[in-house]
């Protein structure tokens, strides 16, 4: 019996000697989806559709967006739910744009591990279904860092987190989050439950890189798929594939999430 792809191609390997430190400048009004606009399923379904309708963006590039997970036994509860809904997520994509996937996870006493980059989708899925929940604490860090690495071998589009809680030093995440903002790693962490401590660590990572946050509960799965598949859009597909949709019939998703993220910049204008 031929034994499973496992995606353990790699340990992350947390930095060494020396705090690192960055700047973390953020943009007034971003990191959240706007409050008291809590996203329904019905707009999630139509930003999804919407998007899917939009077509390939001959952008000249392939998008890569890494896709990191807490696999500590916090999530045991509903990791079999939550798996299927993140391994569907990417089915979507190839609708839009070209994508590449690199999964990481983290778990157990200090095992945080990376895949290789994935294009196919059925084989992204294979992947995460070789994971399974261990005791362990968060490794939010290790997982920031790596994506830091990465953007170094090429340029990382966005970064997905989905987890629970945090129990490491919010300063010294911050710090990370302002490295990732530096190369243009835009993070959308998305936390299951409303454990307070995440969501102020979460709130602040997704608002220094100019990316996003939103909480879901045990029952939302179907809103934490949909969701996923629209960042995944993004990833492949940009802000033009947002704003495409922006000023359409059930577009409101598209609106919101642009929303959450930093306006474009603008051209300077010459002097007269």
């Amino acid at each position: 019996m031929a034994k499973p792809t496992k995606p353990t191609d790699k340990p992350v390997v947390a930095g060494a000697g020396r705090a690192q430190r960055a700047q973390s400048a953020a943009a007034d009004g971003g990191g959240d989806l706007p409050a008291g606009q809590h996203t329904s399923d019905a707009d999630v379904a139509a930003f999804v559709a919407k998007m899917k309708s939009v077509g390939p963006l001959a952008t000249g590039a392939r998008g890569r967006l890494i896709f990191a997970m807490d696999a500590t036994m916090s999530r045991a509860p509903t990791w079999d739910m939550a798996l299927a809904h993140q391994a569907e997520m990417f089915a979507a994509v190839k609708a839009v744009g070209e994508l590449d996937v690199q999964l990481v996870y983290f778990r157990g006493f200090g095992e945080c591990r990376a895949s290789k980059w994935v294009s196919d989708p059925d084989a992204l899925a294979r992947l995460m279904t070789t994971v399974s929940c261990q005791g362990g604490k968060t490794q939010i860090g290790k997982v920031l860092g790596h994506a830091r690495a990465e953007a170094s071998h090429g340029r990382v589009s966005s970064m997905v987190y989905v987890g629970d809680c945090v129990e490491e030093d919010i300063d010294l995440l911050c710090a990370k989050a302002g490295e990732l903002k530096l190369v243009g790693i835009p993070v959308f962490a998305f936390q299951e439950g409303r454990d307070a401590t995440a969501s102020v660590a979460f709130k602040a990572i997704a608002r220094i890189t100019g990316g996003a946050h939103c909480s879901f509960d045990h029952g939302a799965a179907g809103q934490l798929r949909d969701l996923l598949t629209a960042v995944a859009v993004y990833a492949a597909g940009g802000r033009q594939a947002l704003e495409a949709l922006s000023d359409r019939s059930g577009g409101a998703g598209a609106r919101r999430l642009l929303q959450s993220l930093p306006a474009p910049r603008s051209a300077p204008k010459g002097r007269n």
